[in-house]
């Protein structure tokens, strides 16, 4: 079973240290000590609570989709030629960059500062994690 640091699951969720402390004081997140005496969090209840308390922003565009990974966010960066547009996202503490005709871009109307979707949909997607196995 994985521990977490608090820094660390503070980190994974996009909350400061202080917030998960609170979180633990308040008794909406268990916590215990590991050998060295520091607080810790069990891997699984982070993964509950960050499942449980998700509040993702609301989908401005209201449409159906078969794609479960709608990212909603804010566009930063638009840089286009004359064929192909570099879109860059800020979806919470996620940077997402797409690749689409300068046609499209301009047709959406993506510039930063406007709020768009990133959908992802794909067949293949990797997960790493750090230190290979465990």
């Amino acid at each position: 079973m994985s521990s977490i640091r608090i820094k660390d699951a503070a980190a994974l969720l996009g909350v400061s240290d202080d917030t998960v402390r609170r979180w633990i004081d308040g008794g909406s997140l268990a916590a215990s000590k590991d050998e060295s005496g520091r607080k810790v969090i069990d891997g699984k209840a982070l993964a509950d609570f960050a499942r449980e308390h998700a509040t993702p922003p609301p989908d401005p565009l209201g449409v159906g989709s078969s794609a479960r990974n709608r990212l909603v966010g804010l566009v930063t960066k638009v840089t286009a030629d004359k064929v192909m547009a570099e879109v860059q996202m800020q979806c919470g503490p996620f940077t997402v960059v797409s690749l689409m005709s300068s046609e499209s871009a301009a047709e959406l109307g993506l510039e930063p500062g406007k709020v768009a979707v990133a959908v992802v949909k794909a067949t293949t997607v990797i997960v790493e994690t750090p230190g290979g196995m465990s």
